[in-house]
């Protein structure tokens, strides 16, 4: 994910006489990389690339806390600036100005506050300049302080129209199949359930939550009363929607990676006070706060051999704690056992010892630990590998002019036989494991039906059995499919690749499903079966499957006798 920092807007959180390209340096170094710093008018504008793990770091108060860390490891001064005191907010898990059921599965957080009497106006040209610079375009003061609040905390917040509301009634719940709502974009989207909607009192859809908000309830010219709604929702729901209805917004890029539920706090605080501040409106006292399962602090207990063993180095107990201090933590010793205290916007991502010793090597800085060429002798090669028996079996098809073709292990239902596999979480429709490669085969075959020469294609894959209570078995298998081949030949181009093999073999008639009657063989090495091979049902296509690890059981080493040392001697004797 790639955000938009400007210089003047990060030093009204930061302290320091670092340089933008000083920043930019240190800050790829050791934190999120900078992929450019970009001169715009009497401003820089940092290219910053965010991983999903590290949404702390969206915004611009994310990376002033990062510099603020780094910078110091480079000599360079620079710390974070005091928190202004703001209006002292009291949440409530109930207002009067606003009724509201939410499913708490789907939003764990959900916060609003009721601001009445509001100015739409443009925004102040300071507002104006900084949106324009991460990409944004100013629309009223209303519009442009949710996207500014975005942008600083990397928090999503969206307004309503008040009076829109009916009956001041909000539903927070699943979509159900084949619903119609209509964008703030003009767009309308039939909805294909289990998307995050809200409902008013009518029962009229107002908000496709995380997404985009509805166009029922946009504010407008004539709106006085506005709804400031800011919430977390459940980031696998916001994933699918976006997935599903091809729509993506800046709010939905942030819901579907995970956010901090604390940050809704330092955005309704932000927001009260530009509103009031720019729109001169009035905020509720009260503001609604439904959060049943508040954020608890985390404990990571990491021993400070195991930080030094990991690192290569020797690194003491204060370095350590300096380290962590500026990024939020709260670290403690209890002898030689470091106690770290997880901040609630670290929750997700620190979890482990390992992790703790993460954060203290970037900002040690990876540059400066040691490096060492690895001693100790070369592997040995492994012992009864498939893999050069394998890559003979692909050379003896090739020179019978046969072409490897690749497929998807992952199918839909109509291409695998009985007793699949079927997936928890799949992405789309190809959700079961295959357990033959035949329908596989088939499809690649009647994809390539144009072509007018005869061909013959073959994969080496597995193919997944099911085990009761086990993971499923995994057996790697050849198999192929001749097009416009004479029988005769296709039989033999499978003889010839066992007799290469030097297997021992013997075909037997036997019939089975999608073969046709009495036009499958059965592949055998003594009581073993390697396979089976025939024409497949419509009898456009000769089908054939192998076992490898059977086939290399079977297959014997070519002996070579010598030429005779000296010529024959012959004699004819007549009694």
């Amino acid at each position: 994910m790639d955000i938009l920092i400007p210089d003047k807007w990060l030093r009204e959180f930061l302290n320091s006489s670092a340089t933008p390209g000083q920043i930019e340096k240190y800050l790829s170094l050791s934190g999120p990389s900078v992929e450019k710093v970009e001169k715009k008018g009497d401003d820089y504008i940092y290219h910053i690339e965010i991983t999903t793990n590290r949404m702390d770091s969206a915004g611009v108060v994310g990376i002033a806390r990062e510099v603020s860390a780094i910078l110091p490891r480079f000599k360079i001064s620079a710390s974070l600036k005091k928190k202004r005191k703001t209006k002292k907010i009291k949440f409530v898990p109930k207002v009067n100005y606003l009724q509201v059921k939410v499913n708490t599965k789907l939003c764990p957080r959900f916060t609003c506050v009721l601001i009445k009497n509001v100015s739409l106006k443009d925004s102040p040209d300071w507002m104006k300049k900084r949106l324009e610079s991460v990409g944004v375009r100013p629309i009223n003061n209303v519009v442009d302080i949710s996207n500014y609040i975005m942008h600083e905390l990397g928090q999503p917040v969206h307004t309503f129209d008040y009076d829109k509301i009916e009956g001041s009634k909000m539903v927070l719940r699943k979509a159900r199949k084949g619903e119609k709502i209509t964008t703030l974009d003009n767009k309308t989207h039939n909805l294909p359930g289990g998307d995050i909607v809200i409902e008013d009192g009518s029962k009229k859809l107002i908000d496709l939550a995380g997404i985009m908000g509805g166009k029922l309830s946009a504010d407008d010219n004539s709106t006085k009363n506005v709804l400031l709604f800011i919430q977390t929702y459940n980031p696998v729901n916001i994933r699918r929607t976006t997935m599903n209805l091809s729509t993506r917004s800046e709010a939905s890029s942030l819901f579907e990676k995970g956010i901090d539920t604390e940050l809704v706090t330092s955005g309704i605080e932000k927001g009260i006070e530009l509103f009031e501040k720019l729109t001169k409106g009035k905020a509720a006292k009260l503001v609604l706060d439904i959060y049943p399962s508040p954020f608890k602090e985390k404990i990571v207990k990491v021993k400070r051999e195991f930080i030094e063993k990991r690192l290569g180095i020797a690194v003491s107990k204060s370095e350590i704690s300096n380290y962590l201090k500026p990024l939020g933590f709260t670290p403690s010793w209890r002898k030689d056992v470091l106690v770290v205290n997880i901040p609630s916007y670290r929750e997700k991502d620190i979890n482990i010892p390992e992790d703790i010793v993460e954060e203290v090597a970037r900002i040690y800085g990876y540059h400066n630990l040691p490096s060492e060429l690895m001693t100790g002798s070369l592997p040995l090669k492994l012992v009864d590998s498939p893999f050069g028996f394998e890559k003979k079996v692909k050379e003896i098809l090739k020179g019978f002019g046969a072409v490897e073709t690749y497929n998807i292990s992952l199918v839909p239902k109509s291409l695998t036989g009985k007793n699949s596999l079927k997936l928890n979480n799949p992405l789309g429709e190809a959700k079961y494991l295959r357990n033959t490669l035949l329908h596989s085969l088939v499809g690649s075959a009647e994809t390539n039906k144009r072509e007018k020469s005869p061909f013959h294609i073959f994969e080496m894959a597995n193919k997944y059995i099911p085990q009761n209570k086990k993971l499923p078995k995994e057996i790697m298998t050849l198999a192929g499919i001749s097009s416009e081949y004479d029988y005769r030949a296709a039989k033999g181009t499978v003889e010839s690749l066992l007799a290469e093999l030097n297997i021992s073999y013997e075909l037997k008639t036997s019939d089975l499903i999608n073969f046709e009657a009495s036009k499958r063989l059965e592949i055998r090495s003594g009581k073993e079966v390697l396979g089976e091979m025939g024409i497949i049902e419509g009898g456009n296509y000769f089908f054939y499957s192998l076992e490898i690890e059977r086939l290399r059981k079977h297959s014997k080493q070519k002996t070579f006798k010598s030429l005779p040392k000296y010529p024959p001697h012959i004699e004819d004797i007549t009694f």
